[in-house]
């Protein structure tokens, strides 16, 4: 699934795939706006972490779980 989160202040945004499910991200992303965790840690589907504060969140945008098609449509 295709992840991408806006952080204030940052012109970038980080944009991963990640093998964790829609509920896995949508529930680590409540937690942190919530005020339960300061930071929202995630991670991509190659192991790599990505930790955000919580504070500098500006949007994360949850991809469809769908598998990429390979080919050409025609």
């Amino acid at each position: 699934m295709d992840l991408r989160i806006g952080i204030q202040n940052s012109p970038r945004e980080l944009s991963f795939e990640t093998s964790q499910t829609a509920a896995e991200v949508e529930q680590a992303v409540a937690a942190a706006l919530s005020g339960q965790s300061p930071v929202l840690r995630l991670s991509d589907s190659k192991g790599t972490i990505y930790v955000v504060p919580a504070a500098a969140l500006a949007y994360v945008e949850i991809g469809t779980e769908e598998a990429r098609r390979i080919g050409f449509v025609g």
